[in-house]
């Protein structure tokens, strides 16, 4: 089973999944440089459900959010990261999403039955009234652990010239 998944295939994958029982999670996400704050963020939402969906940021997203030298793994490698491991179902690659409209038809098409979050995500606003939109939960899973940051790491690797 191929674990990432183009946007087209998400309506199809999810149906076929909820006609079966099963419970979906959906997370959102960079992660760029995987770090033991996002294997306990990913942990603790797969525990949420039966299938764990990760949409992963495209590469020009990461460069708007996080700045000019970023991202350091390009998504197909961040995907390839993820789908490795075993809380993962799906890995989601995002084309570029310009509004909260183009997110808000992504979840209408996976309906998620909960969407986890950390407890700061900036975006927590839109997530709550997404997960109303398709009658799921929203779940604060984890607090963000700031010291395990991918951007603090790429900073201290830069520093040490280990790139």
């Amino acid at each position: 089973m191929n674990k990432i998944i183009k946007i087209d295939r998400v309506l199809k994958i999810s149906r076929e999944l909820k006609s079966k029982g099963k419970s979906i999670v959906l997370v959102g996400g960079c992660f760029d440089i995987l770090h033991l704050g996002h294997i306990k963020f990913l942990k603790n939402s797969k525990n949420l459900g039966d299938i764990l969906f990760v949409l992963l940021e495209n590469d020009e997203s990461v460069k708007k959010l996080k700045g000019k030298d970023r991202p350091i793994n390009n998504q197909r490698q961040r995907a390839q990261v993820l789908s490795a491991l075993s809380t993962v179902g799906y890995v989601v690659l995002l084309p570029q999403m310009k509004t909260d409209r183009d997110y808000d038809k992504l979840i209408t098409q996976i309906k998620p039955d909960f969407i986890g979050v950390t407890q700061d995500d900036p975006n927590i606003s839109h997530k709550i009234r997404q997960a109303k939109l398709v009658g799921g939960k929203l779940k604060i899973v984890t607090k963000r652990v700031s010291s395990k940051s991918t951007t603090k790491l790429a900073k201290l690797i830069s520093k040490q010239n280990i790139l």
